[in-house]
Parts: structure tokens; C-alpha cells; sequence
């Protein structure tokens, strides 16, 4: 299934649990630098599309852009790997969660390098995994959804990028799958979990099952117990990474 497919099927209600962490946005709109004109890539419903900038969004999946407010960034039906823009278009570009979506995230990569001068892609080093106790304790599967796709140090070289951590804070605005690390309740919750695309791409036997797992140590004390050392911090490390190139 590609992304604009998934999200076709899955992203009717991503404006519910899905919105812009200021926290994050700032960071990634000083990796922007001095770019006056941004493309967003895989730009979803708008989130994170810097205020102020000439923005233009490219999203394959009609049910995404019809959920984009009024007033927000023109919208091109496009895709990363194909592009409908000349060589160095745009001051710079940024893409937000949606590399693990694409079906060539290399020659995604290279071609946002080809229409941007400079690069901002926000993704996962899933290379530990295990880093979130999610994965760790209810959702192996989670590795495996990485394993036929390029590693970070790929991702890194096709572009000459460099490499920033993206720390989640602890009540972080924007429901993505790592969010509720503090706040583990949450994932049961089936409207919070409708806005995390892991759930409809490890398929209903092993959410149920993790829902399960994580319910029962939630109410026996078991979940405290494993990640007592997460319960003073205000953000954490779970592999979240800037591209920038």
C-alpha cells in the first residue's frame, strides 16, 4: 500500500490528535534558516508549515488535503519521488513523518535535494528500536516494519546531510506515535491511536494484542515499575532525528 493509500484509508480523523508541537516546529524552522520559499512534502493537513513564508505543500492523498484549513498553503497531488518543479524552486524544503511512508525514500530524498536549496526532513532512526517501551514491551513488530528500508546512514548520504536529535517532550501537542511516552494511558485510546499509521501498518492482531499487554501492566503496576526512570524527565530520546541538508 503506498502513502497517499494508507492515509486515504486511515487519515479521516488525523486533525483530531494531529496538530503542530511549537517545541518541535521551532526547531525545525531554525534548521529553515534565511529560506523565504518552503515546499512541504508529504505535508499532510499543514502541521508544521513555517507562518510567515512563501509555502507551497505537495500531498498525493486526497483525504489529507481536504482536511488542510482555509487559508492554508496551496496543495499540489504530487509525490516525493516525482516532483513537478524545476531545479532549485525553493529556498528550502521540508518533509514531516512521511519518508517511512514513501515507496523510494532515496530517490525522494534526492529529488527534494534537486527543487530545494536547502533540506529539513524529520524521521526515525528505528536502528534501536527498543529505545521506547512501546516497542520493547508490546510492539516487536515494530522493528520489522524497518527492516527492507534504507537505515538512517543512507538516508544521511544521499543527501550530505547532517544529523540533529529531536527530543519529545514529555507533553508534547502533537499525537505522533512516540507522544505519549509519559503518558501511557493514552495509547489506549483508540481515537489517539486512529492518528498513528503504525497501528493500520502492523494490522489489528498485534494492536489488539499490545493493547492488552499494556492495559493489564497499567492497572497491576508492572508499567511503572519498568519505566520509573521516565516519570521526572521533560523530554526524552527515542531516535527522532533532523535531516539537514
Amino acid at each position: 500500500m503506498s502513502g497517499a493509500q494508507l492515509y486515504d484509508a486511515i487519515g479521516a480523523t488525523y486533525t483530531v490528535t494531529r496538530r503542530t508541537e511549537p517545541r518541535i516546529a521551532e526547531q525545525i524552522w531554525t534548521a529553515l534558516g534565511d529560506a523565504r520559499t518552503v515546499l512541504n512534502v508529504g505535508a499532510g493537513t499543514g502541521s508544521y508549515e513555517p507562518p510567515g513564508l512563501d509555502v507551497t505543500a505537495v500531498e498525493p492523498s486526497a483525504v489529507m488535503r481536504a482536511q488542510r484549513p482555509a487559508g492554508a498553503a496551496p496543495c499540489v497531488d504530487a509525490t516525493a519521488e516525482s516532483l513537478p518543479f524545476e531545479d532549485r524552486s525553493f529556498d528550502a524544503a521540508m518533509a514531516f513523518a512521511t519518508i517511512d511512508h514513501w515507496q523510494d525514500p532515496i530517490a525522494g530524498l534526492r529529488e527534494i535535494r534537486r527543487v530545494a536549496r536547502r533540506v529539513v526532513v524529520f524521521t526515525c532512526d528505528a536502528g534501536d528500536a527498543d529505545l521506547f517501551w512501546l516497542n520493547r514491551d508490546y510492539l516487536p513488530e515494530f522493528a520489522g516494519l524497518w527492516a527492507d528500508r534504507p537505515p538512517l546512514t543512507e538516508l544521511v548520504d544521499a543527501i550530505g546531510a547532517r544529523t540533529e536529535p529531536v527530543l519529545v517532550p514529555w507533553d508534547c501537542a502533537d499525537g505522533f506515535y512516540h507522544a505519549f511516552w509519559r503518558r501511557p494511558e493514552a495509547y489506549l485510546d483508540e481515537h489517539v491511536r486512529r492518528g498513528m499509521s503504525i497501528w493500520a501498518r502492523v494490522g489489528p492482531d498485534a494492536e489488539q494484542r499490545a493493547v492488552r499487554g499494556l492495559r493489564d501492566d497499567l492497572a497491576s503496576g508492572r508499567w511503572a515499575a519498568r519505566n520509573r526512570a521516565l516519570s521526572g524527565l521533560d523530554a526524552a530520546e527515542f531516535g527522532l532525528r533532523l535531516l539537514i541538508a
